[in-house]
């Protein structure tokens, strides 16, 4: 298995961060009533997430 270079896992590890931003972001926007808007970048940290799992396993 390779192992990924020092830029790869920055990025990843920025993307993981940008996955929980954007998690936290969505709760807080469904609190406050854009239910909508909330739930799409929930579903996008979501993804991100997903991403980050194809690429390290």
């Amino acid at each position: 298995m390779e192992t990924l270079s020092t830029g790869a896992s920055t990025l990843l590890a920025l993307l993981v961060l940008a996955a929980f931003a954007l998690a936290a972001g969505g709760v807080a926007m469904i609190r406050r009533g854009a239910r909508q808007k909330g739930l799409l970048m929930i579903a996008c940290a979501i993804v991100a997430l997903g991403n980050v799992l194809i690429w390290t396993v």
